[in-house]
């Protein structure tokens, strides 16, 4: 949903990947000395595996693994790093009124997009897993460092900020490293920009317009041209899984999925938050815009809706100005 384009200086950029979270993610440096930064890099890239070992569903050791077995039975100690995202994600729920909510696993299942196709689901089905889905029935104490669901069933899906928190925790360990220079991304939806590259202001990315055409050719709508600077951009989007079938993500609110080929994106200075805002405006394309400036004044979002017929409309929220 972003290409990458960083404006290359006089040093050739360090380039370090990895697969985690079913996703490719990739640091990018600058700097004098390649060792040093491919050592950074490295060790900011074991910062996103350690997040996956806590935040992955499909693994059944990782916290949150255990929380879907047993928190409906009894608080679960967790690690602090995971209450602390956890409590951010309960501030996010809060501030987006519920268009952003991780807790809407059951709602993917009755839909069929776990391990299943996507198909219109039974009208009761929807009813009954709305009564599992809400951070209502998430428990959170500090005290004791420890997690209950208040129901059966609840599940938390972190997808929808999980790799942009992962990102901050790698861009603090490249910043305590003295990186000053740097773009990192997660299969290119979440992007956190250090710095700038060598003789530019700020890092670019293009942020496409709206799905490839069947055929496979690009969208004939220009891409948008994003600048970064100690900053983080988030892409969500709703092209759907196939020509007629329901797009992939929905809204926690109601069950039902967002209209297919809808687009939103949104900048701000951590991933995490900019991930799970870019969920909320993709939910609550009429509220969303007005909610996220109240909030953060600071920061940018585009909003867009594919025709299909070649063209994107598009809603520029909040460009930069100055």
């Amino acid at each position: 949903m972003t290409r990458l384009r960083s404006r290359e200086g006089h040093h050739h950029p360090v380039r370090v990947a990895r697969v985690a979270m079913a996703t490719r993610f990739e640091v990018i440096l600058h700097g004098p000395r390649p060792e040093a930064l491919r050592a950074a890099a490295e060790d900011a890239l074991d910062e996103v595996g350690r997040v996956e070992q806590w935040l992955s569903p499909y693994l059944p050791a990782s916290s949150v693994a255990r929380l879907h077995r047993e928190a409906h039975l009894h608080p679960i100690p967790v690690e602090p790093q995971v209450l602390a995202f956890l409590s951010l994600v309960a501030e996010l729920v809060h501030a987006t009124d519920g268009a952003f909510d991780p807790t809407v696993g059951p709602l993917l299942r009755a839909w069929g997009f776990h391990g299943g196709d996507p198909a219109l689901p039974d009208p009761s089905a929807i009813p009954e897993a709305r009564s599992r889905v809400g951070w209502h029935l998430v428990e959170l104490d500090p005290r004791a460092c420890s997690v209950r669901f208040r129901a059966p069933g609840v599940e938390i899906h972190p997808g929808a900020i999980g790799k942009g928190w992962a990102l901050d925790r790698a861009a603090a360990v490249l910043r305590e490293s003295g990186v000053e220079s740097a773009l990192l991304h997660g299969g290119s939806s979440s992007v956190v920009a250090i710095g700038s590259p060598p003789g530019a202001a700020s890092w670019r990315v293009a942020l496409d317009s709206g799905p490839a055409s069947p055929s496979g050719a690009a969208p004939a709508s220009p891409a948008t041209l994003v600048d970064l600077k100690d900053e983080s951009l988030s892409v969500s989007a709703a092209w759907g899984r196939s020509s007629d079938g329901p797009a992939h993500v929905l809204d926690p609110r109601t069950g039902h999925p967002v209209p297919a080929g809808t687009m939103a994106a949104v900048v701000l200075p951590d991933a995490a938050r900019s991930d799970a805002w870019s969920t909320a405006l993709l939910v609550d394309r009429e509220r969303g815009p007005g909610m996220l400036q109240a909030l953060h004044p600071g920061a940018r979002c585009w909003t867009s809706c594919w025709l299909g017929n070649g063209m994107t409309r598009r809603i520029d929220a909040t460009p930069r100005h100055g």
